[in-house]
């Protein structure tokens, strides 16, 4: 297995209840008993704003569910795909591993789809950096390496400008005001007013993923499962609701829908998050 830097080791400790099963994201074991479908965990959710299709980054690959809930395989792809956002219509940016037995550095850098997860390329950082959180706002893309636990931002996917140091586990930057940026930590979340170039220290709640899609769709899910939203750029937060189906693994929300995923499926809130309709089944395989 990698070794992943320890400040991304203290965070997953503090939320270990949520992030259990993230502790073999970087494991190289034999994947060759997973069947075409299975889905062992899930990284990041998106929707395409170029039709509003559903796609979900794993241990195995980009997925999308067909009209029953059931995961199908987007492109031919089994690699490790984390950090994964949608940053516009039909183009995709995430992170990740190799699968095993490809070829390539164990990290892969900063990687793009232009053909909504068909086929993907290498854009920047390849075997320097596994961005385990990104995020794009206003033509900038943030991201957050975990291997050197900070905060790196690039207006071209090529050149980086290398931002705070801190153990964290995932950002959400605003989308109406680029300069504050947000970082759950294990203290709580910790919010920047600079670009991400000076964090201060983490308040409560304690939260394992933050998305902010939207100016008045801020969204926090904690380690059990519990949804939050605040309305005065993460000042203070409200619990919501409850996502379904046991361990968060990942959240993306924007003003119309909340989309999260737990143990055992990606759910979908279209009322800020008082009930959910599960929109892809997952088969754990555990072991990852």
């Amino acid at each position: 297995m990698r070794k992943q830097h320890l400040a991304t080791a203290i965070v997953v400790a503090a939320l270990a209840p949520a992030l259990a099963a993230c502790s073999g994201d970087d494991s190289d074991g034999d994947q060759s008993a997973t069947s075409p479908t299975a889905v062992s965990h899930i990284h990041g959710l998106g929707a395409d704003p170029a039709d509003g299709r559903l796609y979900v980054a794993t241990h195995e690959g980009v997925f999308t569910p067909d009209k029953e809930g059931r995961p199908q395989l987007v492109g031919n792809s089994r690699d490790d795909y984390m950090g994964f956002t949608v940053a516009g219509a039909k183009t995709f940016l995430a992170s990740g591993h190799p699968a095993p037995g490809s070829d390539g550095p164990g990290n892969r850098g900063l990687l793009e789809s232009t053909d909504a997860g068909e086929t993907w390329k290498v854009k920047s950082l390849a075997g320097e950096a596994d961005f385990h959180a990104l995020d794009r706002v206003d033509g900038t893309i943030y991201g957050y390496d975990s291997t050197n636990g900070k905060v790196r931002v690039s207006k071209d996917g090529v050149t980086w400008k290398d931002r705070a140091t801190l153990p964290a586990l995932d950002i959400a930057v605003n989308p109406d005001d680029p300069d504050t940026v947000l970082a759950t930590t294990a203290q709580g979340v910790a919010k920047s007013t600079d670009g991400a170039r000076t964090f201060a220290p983490g308040a409560e709640p304690v939260l394992a993923y933050v998305s902010w899609g939207a100016p008045e769709a801020l969204y926090g899910l904690d380690a059990s499962g519990g949804l939050h939203r605040s309305t005065d750029a993460g000042a203070t937060w409200k619990k919501t609701g409850t996502v379904p189906g046991g361990q968060p693994q990942a959240l993306t929300a924007d003003a119309k829908r909340v989309l999260a995923a737990t143990q055992d499926g990606v759910y979908e809130s279209k009322d800020g998050g008082r009930t959910f309709t599960k929109r892809m089944a997952v088969e754990s395989t555990g072991g990852h």
